[in-house]
């Protein structure tokens, strides 16, 4: 799987990110929605999260889209805005593959040279088993927390475990002043300023 490309996702690869996670909301656990949302919420969805400067990319081969990752706010308290939350989907032909790490590896370089302190991983179904459980312990992340029985699907209760990477000294520094979730904070509070 060395040809695997890992870039930054555009609108065209829209339909291909729509498709990788109608499967993950329809067949499986790690996302707690119960209906897949329509291509126009999944380009609403990523509109926002790259306007907010947030990392969004793809794993390509041939010039098929084989899995999709991003971080976004994990909460839109400004207190939080040094944490991020992750999401890794790969396309179900494509599992197995070292997909989902070349993805996450990517991910958090991005997440890093923005500024961010912290990513968490919210999963769905976390049991000790999981992929996604599996796949984060790989890169370095420790368990945080879980949630008992906090979601309902496919007609069992699940548990939502949290995961945690300290980035660019965590909570030992203060903050970057130049770092992304710093200078869009300034910018929005100059911008409350004004109006």
């Amino acid at each position: 799987m060395s040809n695997i490309v890992i870039r930054a996702a555009g609108a065209a690869d829209l339909d291909a990110i729509t498709e990788i996670y109608a499967d993950a909301v329809t067949h499986g656990t790690a996302s707690y929605e119960l209906e897949p949302p329509s291509r126009a919420e999944m380009g609403t969805r990523f509109a926002t999260l790259t306007a907010g400067g947030f990392p969004y990319l793809v794993a390509e081969k041939d010039g098929a889209v084989l899995g999709y990752a991003y971080a976004g706010a994990f909460r839109p308290r400004p207190a939080y805005r040094f944490i991020v939350e992750d999401s890794v989907y790969v396309a179900p032909d494509a599992k197995g593959q070292g997909i989902g790490v070349k993805l996450m590896q990517a991910l958090i370089t991005a997440a890093e040279a923005a500024g961010f302190r912290q990513i968490i991983a919210v999963i769905g179904d976390g049991h000790a088993d999981s992929a996604s459980v599996r796949l984060h312990e790989k890169l370095g992340f420790r368990h945080s927390g879980r949630l008992e029985g906090s979601g309902y699907k496919h007609g069992r209760w699940l548990d939502t475990v949290f995961m945690q990477l300290s980035l660019n000294g965590g909570a030992s520094l203060p903050p970057d002043p130049a770092s992304l979730p710093e200078r869009k904070f300034r910018e929005s509070l100059r911008g409350e300023l004004k109006n």
